[in-house]
């Protein structure tokens, strides 16, 4: 049946009872295009029918269906003329794992941050109503997302401005209801009929013609009445018109509401689906986190591959450094924002539950609320990916720096990330902390630093104090017994030599120092060194490659504006670069970079080996200076 539908107008033209089948067929695709592929899987097949039943109700594209987050967009990618180029999903050139507007018309909003799909769906319906047009408006956002402020800030908006628009609350854990059965069916059934609605209005209409204080009681009566036997009371009180809840994976009763819904004449609705994260595959049933991230697996047993690891993974290694830290210092506290397993805080949270929280998908309360530990002389390590770091930017200014308060910030997934792509890359964190007065800002070059670094930031307590580190594994290096604080603003030499200096942050060191054995090859000879600080700048350090070297080049896993600049800044100021010293800054483009191996966007980047042998040439001028790869 499947094989019959290559976009949603195909599966409009099916009856009704043809769909339970395509429903199981495109829950068994998704899950065989994602052993594949891996990524996400658990969260797609608890929206099986919920997919269907949206794309045969609604005239999509015409109608906007946003799905928030992206990561449970697989079936509808499939739907949606993407089934042929499913297993190139997060590879190269292929798919992205999140909806993306540049892929197809049926993505009209890119996500892979959650908590979007409400302000931009209620967006597009009032561009909607100025231009006069008649489509719907559909944002579907998950229990999860919720929890995020920005949720709210868009339904209390929307729910004031009256537009019509449509909310899918998919509630796959929240359990924010009572089971759903035959009952909660009709009772949903009928909230969202025409019939209901027109007794409605007229009954509001006769009300209004009662004095005010008798209409205002008849209004909350009607509210209430259908409060307690719904549920929804809080989604009424922002403004919207709240149906359900209903069993997402039972078609019969997702058919009928979506219909009435998509008729309602005004106003923001809310339909309340309660569906089964990795339903309808048991390895995913079964698993604690539903397979929500996967690696490609075998289908049968749903076994992942697991490639064996050649060192530590660094989430892990801040994980344990920490909790190392935390069983002498009972002021340490641990802070992370949805994610305990992607920062490692669930390992430090089996051993200090009382000192772990989980905020939600809430980076902004979470900085400001590590803030408030931080006055009362706390030690908070507030663990947040560099991307989603961005969201909570202005209480990092305004509640942590301007205070000096020592809030420490372990910035997971630094640089390119690989198959997350542009969404997910820590790009920017350099350059928005370092031009922040009085924060301090390390980066890892390897397991064994990291392990310094957050014994660094753990005795610093002046202000703020930020350690970034990549995702994958280490480079192998022998790991300390204990960490052992840095001197702050001091970075070291791994290599001596004369000509040309290498002055990397970060990860790349590896690949300076695989740069210098090539450089030496060719006669020429290199000095590494390892910054370690971003700010402070180690300025001895800096001055003296800069004073002893023909060339020198600072080398890091992050946007212009960031460490080189700080660095090229002080050798202007320093007079340095009136005196033919040859500066290079290298960075990541002045691109968003597409999904594909870490390894290859590095190379496209420019920032592996023969970049950085390249940049090298190119500054001396010899015509061996190899192209840079082609950036995606």
């Amino acid at each position: 049946m499947l094989d019959r539908v290559a976009t949603p107008a195909d599966l409009r033209s099916l009856p009704e009872s043809d769909l339970r089948q395509v429903a199981d067929e495109l829950r068994r695709e998704t899950i065989d295009a994602v052993s594949v592929t891996g990524g996400h899987l658990g969260a797609g097949l608890g929206v099986v029918e919920l997919t269907v039943a949206l794309h045969y109700v609604f005239d999509t594209p015409r109608d906007r269906v946003i799905w928030d987050v992206g990561h449970q967009a697989y079936p509808h990618k499939i739907l949606t003329g993407r089934r042929d180029r499913i297993r190139t999903l997060r590879q190269a050139g292929g798919l992205s794992g999140f909806t993306r507007r540049a892929e197809s018309d049926y993505d009209p909003f890119g996500a892979a941050h959650s908590s979007t799909s409400i302000s931009a769906g209620l967006g597009m319906a009032v561009a909607r109503d100025l231009a006069g047009a008649q489509n719907n408006v559909v944002a579907v956002i998950g229990d999860g997302a919720l929890s995020a402020g920005m949720a709210y800030e868009a339904m209390n908006n929307a729910g004031a401005m009256q537009s019509r628009l449509i909310v899918i609350l998919n509630d796959n854990d929240m359990s924010i209801a009572p089971p759903t059965g035959a009952m909660s069916a009709y009772l949903a059934r009928l909230a969202s009929s025409h019939a209901y609605q027109s007794i409605r209005e007229t009954a509001k209409q006769l009300a209004r013609r009662l004095p005010k204080f008798f209409y205002d009681k008849a209004k909350k009566t009607e509210e209430y009445s259908r409060g307690y036997w719904m549920g929804g009371t809080l989604f009424e009180e922002l403004g919207f018109y709240y149906v359900g809840p209903i069993d997402g994976h039972n078609l019969d009763h997702l058919l009928p509401v979506l219909k009435n819904v998509r008729d309602m004449p005004t106003g923001p609705v809310l339909v309340h689906v309660v569906t089964k994260k990795g339903k309808g595959y048991a390895p995913a049933e079964a698993s604690l986190d539903k397979y929500h991230g996967v690696n490609a697996f075998d289908v049968v047993t749903g076994a992942q591959a697991r490639p064996k690891a050649n060192a530590p993974g660094y989430t892990r290694v801040f994980a344990e450094s920490l909790a190392q830290e935390a069983r002498d210092d009972d002021k340490i506290v641990a802070i992370t924002a949805a994610m305990p397993s992607g920062t490692g805080l669930d390992l430090f949270g089996v051993e200090f539950p009382e000192r772990t929280f989980d905020v939600g998908i809430a980076e902004q309360h979470a900085v400001t609320f590590a803030a408030g530990l931080a006055t009362e002389g706390y030690k908070p390590f507030c663990a947040i990916y560099s991307t989603f770091l961005q969201r909570g930017y202005d209480q990092l200014v305004h509640d942590v720096a301007i205070q000096k308060l020592p809030v420490r910030f372990a910035i997971d997934r630094a640089g390119l990330v690989g198959s997350d792509g542009a969404t997910h890359a820590g790009s920017f964190d350099i350059a928005y902390l370092a031009c922040l007065p009085g924060m301090v800002v390390m980066a890892a070059a390897d397991e064994a630093e990291l392990v310094h670094m957050v014994a660094t930031a753990a005795a610093y307590n002046d202000g703020p104090i930020a350690f970034r580190y990549p995702r994958g594994e280490g480079v192998g290096v022998d790991m300390p017994a204990r960490g052992i604080p840095l001197a702050i603003g001091k970075g070291r030499v791994l290599r001596q030599g004369s000509r040309v200096a290498l002055l990397s942050l970060g990860t790349r060191l590896a690949e300076a120092l695989k740069a210098a054995e090539d450089l030496a090859a060719k006669g020429i000879s290199t000095t590494v060194a390892d910054a370690r600080f971003a700010k402070p700048i180690d300025r001895e350090l800096t001055l003296d490659l800069a004073r002893n070297h023909e060339i020198l080049i600072t080398i890091e896993e992050g946007s212009s504006g960031g460490f080189g600049a700080a660095v090229l800044a002080l050798l202007s100021e320093e007079g340095l670069l009136d005196a033919g010293l040859k500066v290079r800054a290298m960075t990541l483009p002045d691109v968003f970079m597409n999904h594909d191996k870490p390894e290859r966007m590095y190379a496209a980047a420019g920032l592996d080996a023969q970049g950085i042998v390249a940049k090298v040439s190119a500054a001396l001028g010899r015509v061996d200076a190899a192209p840079l790869g082609r950036i995606a």
